[in-house]
């Protein structure tokens, strides 16, 4: 299973504005992919709700994982930008 950890680029973290285009990014993907802290288990990425729990502030590391590499590079990508910025 293809795991890469990336930094949240977004100062406020994963609030509603970024985990909505994460979690419409996962929705749209060919395979589900999960964002967890280090260590523990991660949340569906597709669920916006499940998303906001993770409590992820900018500058902290998460770990996407899934099924197939390009999904979790899609995912990675997304969260290594400041997702804020693109408003």
């Amino acid at each position: 299973m293809p795991v890469r950890t990336v930094v949240i680029a977004s100062p406020q973290g994963l609030h509603a504005r970024p985990a909505q285009i994460v979690a419409r990014a996962a929705a749209s993907g060919s395979s589900p992919v999960q964002i967890g802290r280090a260590g523990e288990e991660g949340v569906n990425a597709a669920s916006l709700l499940s998303l906001m729990t993770l409590g992820v502030k900018g500058g902290d590391e998460v770990e996407v994982s899934g099924q197939e590499q390009v999904a979790v590079d899609a995912i990675a990508d997304l969260l290594a930008r400041d997702l804020d910025a693109d408003v």
